[in-house]
């Protein structure tokens, strides 16, 4: 089970910290991501680690912005948002599946419920 906190409204330029609380004994080997879909849009990639948190990849439009994160020991991702814009409104979800290193790609198999985060102009 996935469970994201830490939406919110926020004004541009702002910062927002998400989690993915993940329950189960299978987290630490997982590679983790964070995809998120506005109204009208289809789900899209934000960011993806895989099990150790050594390598990552991020999507082009948050490169430079967001970093993602993971904590093995207490189960939980994370994804640090800086210099927010209004078209990051969207809501983000937490996934869990398999990340490939040679590729930087990540195929998801289980999802959390999502968060919403708006950035107001």
């Amino acid at each position: 089970q996935l469970v994201e906190s830490g939406g919110g409204l926020v004004q541009a330029g702002g910062s927002l910290r998400l989690s993915c609380a993940a329950s189960g004994d299978t987290f630490s080997s997982s590679g983790m991501g964070w995809f998120r879909q506005a109204p009208g849009k289809v789900r899209e990639f934000v960011a993806i680690v895989n099990w150790s948190g050594s390598s990552t990849n991020y999507a082009d439009p948050v490169k430079g912005r967001f970093t993602i994160s993971r904590d093995n020991a207490g189960n939980t991702v994370y994804l640090q948002m800086n210099g927010l814009k209004p078209e990051d409104t969207a809501v983000y979800y937490c996934a869990a599946g398999t990340y490939y290193s040679s590729s930087l790609t990540f195929t998801p198999r289980y999802w959390g419920q999502g968060t919403q985060v708006t950035v107001s102009s």
